[in-house]
């Protein structure tokens, strides 16, 4: 596995260097991309990928891949901003294909009309907020450190979510000035820091704000960063939803003194 494991990071290496704002190595990344996740989808290659992750070599080969998958997803999302707003992709197509469905990311508390959510790592193609507003009538912030990918994003919100309360920002998580009204908070896979700002947040935030991060373990980390542990006085895991086939699982977390009534 480490041979083909390498063979996929040099490949994704080349593949982010030779983004040059157009969509001429759209198709190659695609195809790269496409196959890589059925890699990481595939039970039968976990034997292979614990082998790996015991070794010291296999460890920094793993964080290495996570890293440039990351940056390859971030190229792709501009790809596939760019073709839309060239008019080469209908907007229905992106619609149909969404990445997960609302109700699930939030199991029992998906967000309605009434909602105030917060994507961190919204990319170029903010297909979660458009579904999310789409879907709920929620109020959708995306907030994403990349100039580019958000005037892509905006540009697409433009064209596909009209009508639709969506804003992206460009603030520093601790610059956005209507955190204590978010009620639900959407961490993307690819954000590298996102238990750093989860723990900021919880200073910040409602009592009641419900947490999805997405993440991957064991075989998925390979395209993720992995869950990882919590201060129990601060947050506390309420499920995890997994995703067979899916690159990324989530988990849902709430603020530790906010409990369920079980009784």
């Amino acid at each position: 596995m480490a041979v083909v494991l390498r063979g996929y990071l040099d490949r994704f290496a080349e593949a982010a260097q030779g983004y040059d704002g157009s969509t001429r190595h759209a198709a190659a990344l695609e195809e790269l991309l496409a196959s890589y996740a059925q890699l990481v989808t595939d039970p039968a290659n976990e034997p292979g990928y614990g082998q790996l992750a015991a070794t010291e070599s296999g460890t920094a080969l793993v964080a290495a891949l996570r890293t440039e998958s990351a940056r390859c997803v971030a190229v792709i999302e501009k790809y596939r901003a760019l073709r839309l707003l060239e008019g080469r992709t209908a907007a229905d197509g992106y619609f149909a294909n969404i990445e997960s469905c609302i109700a699930e990311e939030f199991g029992a508390v998906a967000p309605d009309a009434g909602s105030k959510v917060l994507l961190v790592g919204s990319g170029s193609f903010p297909m979660t907020l458009l579904n999310l507003a789409s879907l709920t009538g929620a109020t959708a912030v995306g907030i994403d450190i990349d100039p580019e990918a958000l005037d892509l994003g905006r540009r697409v919100v433009e064209q596909l979510g009209e009508g639709l309360d969506i804003r992206l920002l460009g603030e520093e998580i601790d610059q956005l000035d209507f955190l204590h009204d978010v009620t639900h908070i959407v961490f993307s896979s690819t954000v590298s820091l996102k238990y750093e700002l989860l723990h900021q947040l919880h200073a910040c935030t409602r009592d009641d704000v419900v947490v999805a991060m997405r993440f991957g373990d064991g075989l998925k980390s390979l395209f993720n960063y992995p869950m990882q542990p919590v201060d129990p006085r601060l947050w506390q895991l309420t499920g995890t939803i997994s995703q067979p086939g899916q690159v990324f699982d989530i988990a849902l977390y709430t603020k530790a003194h906010t409990k369920t009534e079980s009784n």
